[in-house]
């Protein structure tokens, strides 16, 4: 890896996270704690220290000693890891800076110094938890939906799911001998069975209800609607524990239930979109699902709200996934049950169906799919229904049919971060740059002052068509502001996540909320929130 100067910039800016760690080590940093940190950093995915710059924001470059001969220690560093460990410094007109970039650790083997698995403590390094360990000694595991389940039968599957399974991977495939295939030799060619027994796979996706009970009751998707946040039994509560693609149409179909349609107009005409999409949440479901950690106990959730839809799933993230990468990489922890599912016809072999999700977001101008809340033993995932930017959604149906190609996935989120105000990261430089040669990114303002716009010519912010519900976007300022219950939102976070609304337009709702007793203020001016709910006497 080339760290360039302008990479160090954007570096000094971002946060320190997982896979960056600054110290400033003016005069010398102890070989044996860059050993640590390195082996810390390949066992959390790979990433970079560097010395010579401010551990806090905002960050300073200071300059460092440390390490003037770079290939001795490099050479160290591997003699060490058995990792190679990358070493580089940069003239910074303020000083020598060092970086060492470690690579990620092979699969299922995490990195031990001096008998220890280390990890970074915030601002210190601890041995790895067990936990921790045990996933990433899991990763070397075969493919669990591939295991065989020592005592179940043909006799568990159902003739019903099986006969579905065999219409769809028809149709899918195209194949017509499917048609008159034995039972057992359609699920042996699709290694849902074999000599030695019945997989896992083919009871997740074909078993029945008392199968799964008996040899893995785990494998349920619980659904929940929600009028709001408040405590207590859910509105409705149903639980489906059978094979999968039995109840998979009717977890959407209860959804669709209440899903919502907002409005916007056009001139004469009158625009609705659904508050939550059919392709978003099929393929959320089916992510949930393919992709959950089955030796967990937990089961699958899916939450309805008004304005979002949560789906929790057990395991955390695969090998190598992170929110970061999720639309670029995949990582199927279930192949057998992913490879059925795309026979079925289910899923794409691109796989994981995070691409989708994005760009129906981005095309109705509603927050990113976002998964803040996950951790390593769950993948939590919100889809937000509320539509921000209706001038927005008419901007990418004003450009999308003038175009020779449609655009990538990557290109609507370098539109979406423009239209947010937002930064570019660099990895997306070249999509910038081509969206920029094609006129629909310009430059506005000059010398510090200067920010890049949506043409003007297509998309006009000024002149927002409001969402036509006023009762309907006061429900979803609402229903934001019940997620925030206990550290309020400050006017700026609702502009930003309403961007649709005016700062008057915004500041009216509020004030009919206020008078209604279903919202209150603490603070004033900048450092005024809003919180949900009337305020405690």
């Amino acid at each position: 890896m080339t760290v360039s100067s302008q990479q160090l910039e954007e570096w000094l800016k971002a946060k320190e996270g997982q896979h960056l760690e600054f110290k400033e080590a003016k005069n010398n940093f102890h070989f044996e704690k860059l050993v640590k940190y390195c082996a810390a950093l390949a066992n959390e995915g790979g990433g970079s220290i560097v010395l010579g710059v401010t551990d806090r924001r905002p960050r300073k470059v200071v300059g460092s000693q440390a390490f003037a001969d770079l290939e001795r220690t490099k050479a160290r560093l591997i003699e060490k890891l058995h990792l190679r460990v990358e070493g580089e410094e940069i003239l910074h007109p303020d000083g020598r800076v060092v970086v060492f970039t470690a690579p990620s650790r092979p699969v299922g083997m995490p990195i031990a110094v001096e008998g220890a698995y280390w990890m970074r403590a915030g601002e210190d390094l601890a041995p790895m938890t067990p936990d921790m360990l045990r996933r990433i000694f899991d990763e070397a595991a075969p493919d669990f939906s591939a295991e065989i389940c020592p005592k179940a039968t043909l006799a568990d599957l159902d003739p019903m799911a099986i006969e579905d399974f065999r219409r769809r991977w028809q149709d899918a495939s195209g194949n017509e001998s499917l048609a008159k295939a034995a039972t057992r030799r359609l699920l042996e060619d699709a290694d849902l069975i074999s000599a030695e027994g019945v997989t896992y796979a083919a009871l997740i996706l074909l078993g029945k209800a008392k199968a799964l009970t008996r040899y893995l009751a785990q494998a349920e998707v619980v659904f929940e609607y929600r009028s709001s946040d408040a405590p207590g039994p859910a509105n409705q509560r149903n639980e489906y524990r059978q094979g999968f693609p039995a109840y998979f149409d009717k977890v959407w179909e209860t959804i669709n239930l209440r899903n919502d349609k907002q409005h916007y107009q056009e001139g004469m005409v009158m625009h609705a979109i659904d508050t939550f999409r059919e392709g978003s949440v099929r393929e959320a479901l089916l992510n949930a699902v393919s992709h959950r950690d089955y030796r967990h106990p937990g089961s699958v959730f899916v939450r309805q709200f008004p304005r979002r839809l949560e789906i929790v799933s057990p395991g955390g993230f695969p090998t190598g996934i992170t929110p970061d990468n999720l639309i670029d990489k995949q990582f199927p922890r279930n192949r057998r049950i992913a490879e059925t599912l795309l026979r079925c016809g289910l899923v794409e072999r691109s796989g994981q169906g995070a691409n989708r999700m994005l760009v129906e977001a981005v095309r109705d101008s509603k927050p990113l799919p976002d998964y803040a809340r996950s951790d390593d033993h769950e993948v939590f995932l919100c889809l937000r229904g509320n539509v921000q930017d209706a001038s927005f959604v008419k901007f990418l149906a004003q450009i999308e049919p003038t175009r020779k190609s449609p655009l990538s996935s990557h290109e609507y989120l370098v539109l979406d971060l423009v239209r947010r105000g937002n930064p570019v990261p660099s990895a997306y430089h070249d999509e910038f740059e081509a969206l920029k040669k094609e006129g629909l990114i310009r430059s506005h303002g000059r010398g510090r002052g200067a920010r890049y716009i949506l043409n003007p010519e297509f998309y006009d912010a000024s002149n927002t068509p409001p969402l036509l519900d006023r009762d309907a976007m006061k429900k979803q300022i609402l229903d934001y502001l019940r997620t925030r219950s206990d550290e309020g939102c400050p006017l700026s976070h609702l502009l930003q996540e309403f961007h649709a609304l005016s700062r008057d337009q915004m500041q009216t709702l509020l004030k009919e909320l206020k008078a209604d007793q279903m919202v209150h203020s603490r603070g004033r001016t900048k450092g005024g929130r809003w919180f949900f709910g009337e305020e405690a006497s």
